[in-house]
């Protein structure tokens, strides 16, 4: 194996290492070797290399797939077998939760995590099943497979990580992350600061100090910030029309949450979802 490198956007990149040995490098970080078991997660889709050394010479991953399809592989050598499996989770950049930005470039899941590296095992076995047969649901069952190894890896980063600050180290704080787990829970309810406190069992100014270190932001504007969010969800995902997605997320008065929502997105809801609907459209057209 030599090396292949590719350019991500929207999409946060995996590897899993079956055999062998490999090397993952990232712009800006140490390059990492992985031993089998590895999991190497790449949470903001940044370019990267992977190489069967670290002075690799380095080809486009898609000259190196093509090359495969072509029966005429680029890599080869008396060099031992590796085995590297791969793929990607894509989130919609006009929904993306702000956690995802707290997380760092490149997160390592190695193969001394016991219970992390069992799920995982299981679930891409799962996944390795599913796409070798076509069968009624498949796609269903993927990507709910698809989120079960997301959450694992998050699980497997929050635990073993120094998190000093920010989404993920307030969801390690029992008492901050059962308020954010009410917020997100009901976002439609008629939170007040005294209602929140009282969810994470602190005063009303041990809460707000709490949050705002930890999240940098109050709890309120975190909530407003967490129901347009939600909100375009509803709108891409949804066909209700525009009172009902204001319902859902807590605003009585339709033209209040259009106020709200332009002042926050730059355009009305009806255009937001309309535009998206289009690019959407435009992007799998033949």
């Amino acid at each position: 194996m030599g090396c292949s490198g590719r350019t991500g956007d929207e999409f946060s990149q995996f590897w899993r290492l079956l055999k062998g040995t490999c090397y993952i490098s990232v712009p800006g970080e140490d390059t990492i070797k992985m031993n089998e078991g590895d999991f190497i997660f790449v949470p903001h889709g940044a370019a990267h290399r992977v190489m069967s050394s670290p002075n690799s010479a380095c080809v486009p991953a898609v000259d190196y797939v093509q090359s495969l399809h072509l029966g005429k592989p680029l890599f080869q050598g008396s060099e031992e077998e590796t085995i590297l499996i791969g793929g990607h989770f894509e989130f919609s950049s006009s929904v993306l939760h702000p956690f995802v930005h707290s997380l760092p470039k490149v997160i390592r899941i190695n193969s001394h995590q016991k219970e992390i590296r069992l799920w995982l095992e299981q679930a891409a076995s799962f996944m390795n099943e599913e796409l070798s047969e076509a069968k009624a649901g498949g796609q269903q069952i993927l990507a709910r497979l698809a989120e079960v190894v997301f959450i694992l890896i998050i699980r497997a980063y929050i635990e073993e990580a120094e998190i000093e600050q920010g989404f993920l180290r307030a969801f390690k704080d029992p008492r901050i992350s059962t308020s954010l787990n009410a917020m997100h829970a009901a976002p439609e309810k008629e939170w007040d600061l005294n209602q929140l406190a009282a969810v994470a069992g602190m005063s009303r100014s041990l809460y707000c100090k709490e949050f705002k270190s930890l999240i940098g932001e109050t709890p309120l504007a975190y909530l407003t910030n967490w129901r347009i969010l939600r909100a375009r969800e509803f709108l891409l995902e949804s066909k209700d029309n525009i009172s009902e997605i204001a319902e859902r997320v807590g605003y009585q008065s339709e033209a209040a949450f259009n106020r709200l929502f332009k002042s926050k997105v730059g355009e009305t809801p009806a255009s937001y979802r309309r535009r998206i609907h289009q690019l959407v459209e435009a992007s799998v057209s033949p």
